[in-house]
């Protein structure tokens, strides 16, 4: 390289010699920072969402493109954050993007000491299974004196702070109808 394109690389001397005297613009851009690009721009949507980690609720918008998360932002719409995030929620990409993301249902059998790969499905009847079963073993159909209780001790539900109040009713309802008393919020305790 000589001298005059050294020279005209040195943002010190774009800035005396160019139109940009104070160094705010394109004299204090490099070559590689002048042909970057924010990930938003080439996305082909953008999906409001919410923060999944506290009780906050901070809005986000999920960037995606050729249907992949490219990019997780505030959502400046949003009453409650009005477009920041903390840092944990500004590295939600990587929880959804991330290549320690498990992608597979794994299930270590009672006594295994090894995980094993199942399918959806499977491992969905074996929960639905499990659920049965533990509201039938602990089912109370009438106390000591023979009123009616109607409910199941065998099954129990604890939501977490970060769920919000529609997720929460939800839950709710899920198990009340299973005949479930014991039903808590992670908030209230």
């Amino acid at each position: 390289m000589d001298l005059k394109g050294w020279m005209a690389s040195w943002p010190v001397y774009r800035q005396l010699t160019g139109a940009d005297r104070l160094g705010r613009g394109r004299a204090a851009q490099s070559d590689r920072s002048r042909d970057l690009h924010a990930r938003t721009t080439t996305a082909d949507r953008w999906a409001p969402s919410v923060c999944p980690y506290c009780a906050v609720g901070c809005g986000q918008r999920v960037y995606v493109r050729d249907e992949q998360v490219v990019q997780i932002e505030g959502d400046p719409d949003s009453p409650v954050s009005r477009g920041r995030l903390c840092p944990k929620g500004s590295a939600s990409t990587q929880l959804v993007t991330g290549p320690q993301r498990l992608r597979k249902v794994r299930y270590r059998a009672p006594y295994a000491t090894e995980w094993t790969e199942l399918d959806l499905d499977t491992a969905m009847e074996m929960i639905a299974d499990r659920v049965v079963d533990a509201r039938a073993r602990g089912w109370q159909d009438t106390d000591a004196d023979g009123r009616p209780l109607r409910r199941t001790m065998g099954l129990a539900a604890l939501g977490g702070a970060a769920l919000d109040n529609e997720e929460n009713y939800l839950l709710k309802k899920l198990f009340t109808s299973w005949g479930a008393v014991q039903i808590e919020n992670q908030a209230r305790i």
